[in-house]
């Protein structure tokens, strides 16, 4: 099985991040296969929930549209489970609390360790209340994925010390979505996790453009890309494909070039 620190190995990774589901499962399958071929290091899938309250207006678009052309989260395993032969890099989720409750937490971890996923990404798990989850997922070698905001100031070093995988650091503070500019002082932050942890920084939140993506890659270990991903997918439905794939591409040649 993939494991998550091999996206990082001897290079600035670049991570995509698509809704399962959006437009269709079909679409998700060729997505994922595309986004690989593309230079993706690491790919993170969105399970569709009703309220994903750290999502901004795309994002909640793209549940709203997966959510109502049938994607559960049994689908969704199941359309993972049957490209997962054709894809070589790891997949992490990015999923709420009440998903993995309400299908039942050690179901869920196996259902996970069946389509060979890496980790979860959980953003309404606080850090104090992350043995919640931590316990199960350790039981099925799936890895915990934490966050850290502008906001964590003194506890970033407290949970970059237990952070599995690699650290999500979060660029801006409210919901995703494209931003204009990116104020946040990233070296600062990505500093104080090096003097706990040497584990790798992911910059996400806010990226859109190639220049902003060689600029968060120079300051960490690489960039986390969404909302301008799911613009394409809602803009191009079924057609898609072909224009994501472009776009990672270029999104992945500028990590590149702040190798």
């Amino acid at each position: 099985m993939n494991r998550i620190k091999e996206a990082f190995e001897n290079k600035k990774a670049f991570i995509p991040f698509i809704t399962g589901g959006d437009p269709n499962l079909e679409v998700t399958k060729k997505l994922l296969v595309a986004m690989q071929d593309a230079g993706a290091d690491l790919i993170e899938v969105g399970i569709p929930f009703s309220d994903p309250i750290a999502e901004g207006p795309v994002i909640q678009e793209a549940d709203e549209r997966a959510l109502s052309a049938g994607c559960t989260l049994d689908k969704l395993f199941d359309a993972i489970r049957e490209v997962r032969g054709q894809l070589h890099i790891p997949l992490v989720f990015m999923t709420y609390v009440n998903p993995i409750y309400t299908y039942g937490k050690e179901k869920f971890m196996q259902r996970c360790v069946e389509c060979e996923m890496a980790g979860i990404i959980v953003p309404d798990l606080p850090f104090e209340e992350k043995n919640e989850l931590s316990p199960v997922c350790r039981e099925y070698g799936i890895e915990l994925v934490s966050l850290i905001a502008p906001t964590s100031h003194e506890r970033i070093q407290m949970i970059a010390r237990e952070a599995e995988g690699f650290l999500y650091c979060v660029s801006s503070l409210g919901v995703t979505g494209v931003r204009q500019r990116i104020t946040t002082d990233i070296g600062e932050m990505i500093s104080r996790v090096r003097e706990a942890t040497n584990i790798p920084c992911a910059v996400g939140f806010g990226i859109a453009t190639p220049e902003q993506a060689k600029e968060m890659a120079s300051l960490s270990d690489g960039a986390i890309v969404g909302s301008a991903i799911v613009k394409l997918i809602a803009k191009y439905g079924e057609d898609c494909v072909p224009h994501v794939k472009e776009y990672v591409s270029s999104m992945k040649k500028a990590c590149q070039e702040a190798e």
